[in-house]
């Protein structure tokens, strides 16, 4: 079987990071991936009908040694989706996921938390691959209620007993996040690029790394200690010079104060809040002004929850859409 020709045209652009023999392999697999029932490297050769073609340790070398970069890779995908993004700003998704696998002697695995298996009150690990997955966030046309992460940039996270293993220096996911964040918008400088993830991404860890053409949306403690604009230092005061402004009350704090009711649509259901915002900032980042966002659910929900944005010129409402 092969690919309809429109979509092989669709796939020329990555000819551009690839050599003309690993593009052909490439292009190979990706059919066999598209009609296999099982993905393996055999089993994609058997469903793409190439089987005999060439040897198969042809298509194994693709991911194992032949001359193409999967950051470059990445960013010639993102210009593909290019045409569909529209807008001033790209809307990225950073996460990550776990692979389930059953060898022990393949190269990364370990014990990794599985969010399929686990819910709030108990956590369950599981024996896998765990990949840190920027994606770009797209609309379509056809869905325009509908929100889509295709993938671009992905980067294998080991834990301290893999990295030890295999003698590589150990790198938590969000120093995984913040390079792949680094490398994009290296590369597409004149974008404007808006990432939204979880708590585990959201720290000061990203916060404090975020490059120059990026905002970051993502949750934030209840209790988080918030802080005024940094004063300006009056002439012939002695001493260090203030790095924080005064104390703000804190998240929850917020909710017990007169709150604004609003309906909303978030997670595919109508929701009724209570929230409340300001503009603060956080004790690791006292630089950059948050867009703060502290809610309650009067009808379902999660009960009490924060969120922040580094855009701190968007509504409250905004930020809660984004996230959500």
């Amino acid at each position: 079987m092969s690919l309809v020709t429109s979509f092989v045209v669709l796939l020329q652009p990555l000819t551009l990071v690839m050599t003309s023999p690993s593009f052909e392999n490439f292009v190979t697999i990706l059919a066999g991936w598209t009609f296999a029932p099982k993905r393996t490297i055999t089993g994609m050769l058997q469903a793409a009908g190439a089987v005999g073609s060439k040897h198969h340790s042809a298509f194994h070398r693709l991911f194992a040694s032949a001359r193409w970069s999967r950051d470059q890779l990445g960013v010639v995908v993102f210009d593909i989706l290019a045409a569909w993004l529209g807008g001033e700003v790209v809307m990225l998704a950073l996460d990550d996921t776990l692979a389930r696998k059953r060898g022990v002697k393949m190269f990364g695995v370990g014990m990794h938390h599985d969010p399929l298996l686990s819910s709030r009150g108990k956590a369950i690990t599981n024996w896998g691959h765990s990949w840190v997955v920027l994606g770009v966030i797209l609309r379509f046309p056809l869905w325009p209620e509908r929100a889509l992460c295709l993938p671009i940039l992905f980067r294998l996270y080991l834990n301290k007993g893999a990295a030890a293993r295999h003698r590589r220096t150990y790198r938590t996911r969000p120093e995984l996040a913040v390079e792949m964040l680094a490398m994009l918008c290296r590369a597409r400088k004149s974008r404007r690029f808006h990432v939204i993830a979880d708590s585990a991404y959201g720290g000061q860890s990203v916060l404090n790394h975020l490059p120059e053409n990026c905002d970051l949306t993502s949750r934030l403690l209840l209790n988080a200690r918030l802080y005024g604009p940094r004063p300006e230092r009056k002439p012939g005061v002695n001493g260090r010079p203030r790095k924080r402004g005064s104390q703000l009350p804190t998240p929850a704090e917020m909710l017990t104060q007169r709150a604004a009711r609003r309906e909303l649509d978030l997670y595919g259901r109508r929701d009724h809040v209570r929230l409340c915002d300001c503009v603060g900032h956080v004790y690791a980042a006292p630089e950059r002004p948050l867009r703060v966002v502290a809610t309650e659910a009067l009808s379902g929900g999660r009960g009490q929850q924060a969120f922040y944005s580094t855009d701190w010129q968007a509504t409250a409402v905004d930020v809660l859409n984004w996230y959500a």
